[in-house]
């Protein structure tokens, strides 16, 4: 992705060399292993005008370098009844009264567009000077001394310790995604409201503690093992998880940033957290009705029309109330399917962006979406990247996208030739953004076969024999909508999308879908075993006892439904109630 542009600004100037250690308000100096400073790159030098009078209260300076969904954030403060100025020269990193720095993609291309832009020097003087700064994911990650991150790669040398990848040979699914328990080490007033609450957490790379970066540790997470979920040393914090992402309890950690004279102003439900939850996500299936309104509707086996004489596109409610009402009910995700974005061009599908839009200036949890996500020639022949389309979808709100058919078209090829091209919407985004912004969806369905050796795909013995009393199946995966079959099988497309850079697995199931008699355990622990990255369970969900089911005899990481939300046959709420009776840690 382009990095967003960076323009200076004439003023009178004092030098920066002023900002130096010898300040007085400086209260830690830069982290120097080996007593050797990290070289910046920066494409000029820079001075920054005295400021004769302080900034408005009222005003947080926002340093976006140019990749990922900062909409969120940025929905978030003005919810908090703040203003936002965005940075765009370094003075106005050292002019700042508060910064916040939200990382979102890759820990090189952030670095490589700080250093360019004489960001990472400015960002170093701020933070020595003891100054208000909250980074946020890649924000806390930047502040180490390295990432092994498509590395080794310099980090800003801030706080000892390199950033590594999660080490999945201890039985954890990697990326890091969902939400989880903090063990809180140290008092800082932002985590107050925290509590026993989740907070959300989407990341593949971590910080670990050590002797050396400890004084600087607020809370720790476990995942695998204890690694580093926040910092904080006098007015310099840094979270790995998201607070836009973590509902009204990460809206109390921006509210304590922002403002640290301010208490409660809502009574906080009290968590349970111990560990990470188990994900109960709503989908929202959207599409045009023959009248033109974009509405959310729901398949029978992916047939979204009434059985009646005019044969009209059911509608169950209009996207952005739905959305909202799900966030208040306590979803821990929202994800929008486009389902005829397999027809249209997405970037010309403005009622879809602007849904996102909307949805993500009230819905404070992860916002995933999906429905045409491939190269595309508008009607005038002009070509959009994968990419392009994707960025689009990011800066629109969306902190996660599915890929679906052009997933599988990857696939077909990488498992042909055995060469990943990087050339593929999988791989290109994945690569940009990093794996856990990438969701690939799968449609299979069900073949039944007698003999597993009469077929080449991965078979499994199924549960409920098929209608000639056949005792293993296995699933074709299928694109355009479930319409077109492919000659690849379910297992043997995960396989190779986890490869390709995919951070998460959405497994729908035709046979199911609409049919309120539970999830296909069998094609769910097929998946869910046969790869290392969450899997989400979807399609099938009829009663609370579905999603118990689910969770306790396969590895999904997450479920998901649709129907028996929108029609009100059971709510959200109810699912976790049931989950936790019995057991099953959710975010209550």
């Amino acid at each position: 992705m382009e990095a967003a542009s960076f323009t200076s600004a004439s003023s009178t100037t004092t030098p920066f060399s002023s900002y130096s250690s010898t300040s007085q308000s400086l209260r830690f100096l830069r982290y120097k292993p080996n007593a050797k400073p990290l070289n910046y790159k920066s494409s000029r030098s820079f001075s920054v005008r005295a400021s004769a009078t302080s900034a408005d209260d009222s005003v947080v300076t926002v340093l976006d370098y140019g990749a990922g969904n900062v909409r969120s954030l940025r929905n978030a403060i003005k919810h908090l009844g703040f203003d936002i100025k965005d940075v765009q020269t370094p003075e106005d990193i050292l002019k700042a009264k508060r910064l916040i720095f939200p990382g979102v993609g890759a820990f090189a291309p952030a670095m490589d567009v700080l250093n360019k832009k004489g960001m990472a020097e400015a960002l170093c003087a701020y933070i020595e000077q003891d100054r208000p700064f909250l980074g946020i994911c890649l924000g806390l990650q930047l502040l180490f001394e390295s990432s092994e991150e498509n590395g080794p790669v310099k980090g800003l040398g801030l706080i000892p310790g390199v950033v590594g990848r999660f080490d999945s040979s201890k039985g954890i699914r990697v990326p890091h995604i969902g939400w989880n328990a903090l063990e809180i080490a140290k008092d800082t007033q932002i985590l107050d409201d925290v509590g026993n609450s989740h907070v959300y957490f989407v990341h593949s790379y971590r910080a670990m503690p050590s002797d050396e970066n400890r004084e600087w540790i607020s809370s720790t997470c476990k995942y695998g093992d204890d690694f580093i979920a926040s910092i904080q040393r006098g007015n310099v914090h840094a979270v790995q998880f998201h607070p836009e992402k973590s509902g009204d309890v990460g809206l109390s950690i921006l509210r304590r940033f922002l403002n640290p004279k301010s208490g409660r102003t809502q009574k906080l439900v009290q968590g349970n957290a111990s560990k990470l939850a188990k994900r109960v996500i709503a989908c929202l299936d959207v599409r045009t009705n023959d009248k033109g309104d974009l509405v959310v509707t729901k398949g029978d086996q992916y047939d979204v029309r009434e059985n009646t004489k005019e044969n009209e596109v059911r509608n169950l409610g209009k996207p952005v109330d739905l959305a909202g009402q799900y966030y208040k009910d306590g979803a821990d995700e929202v994800s929008f399917l486009n389902i005829t974005a397999f027809r249209d061009f997405p970037l010309g599908d403005l009622p879809m962006l602007q849904v996102l839009r909307y949805a993500s200036e009230n819905v404070f949890v992860p916002l995933t979406v999906g429905g045409g996500i491939r190269d595309f020639k508008d009607a005038n022949g002009r070509y959009y990247s994968s990419l392009e389309v994707a960025s689009e979808y990011f800066r629109s709100g969306a902190d996660k996208i599915s890929i679906g058919s052009d997933a599988v078209y990857a696939a077909e090829e990488y498992l042909k030739s055995g060469v990943k091209t990087g050339k593929s919407s999988l791989e290109q985004i994945s690569r940009v953004y990093g794996n856990q912004a990438v969701v690939v969806s799968i449609d299979p369905r069900r073949v039944y076969v007698k003999d597993p050796k009469a077929v080449e795909f991965r078979t499994v013995k199924v549960r409920n024999p098929g209608p000639n009393g056949e005792e293993y199946a296995w699933y074709q995966c299928t694109v355009s909508g479930g319409r077109e079959g492919r000659l690849i099988g379910a297992y043997e497309l995960a396989k190779a999308v986890e490869e390709l850079g995919a951070g998460e697995i959405l497994l729908n199931c035709i046979d199911c879908d609409g049919q309120g008699k539970g999830f296909d355990i069998d094609l769910i622990k097929l998946i869910s075993d046969a790869v290392s990255i969450p899997v989400i369970a979807s399609s099938g969900a009829g009663a609370v006892e579905h999603f118990t089911e689910v969770f306790r005899e396969t590895n999904a990481s997450a479920a998901l439904a649709a129907g028996i939300f929108h029609r009100k046959e059971i709510p959200i709420q109810a699912v976790k109630e049931h989950l936790s009776e019995e057991g099953i840690e959710v975010r209550m």
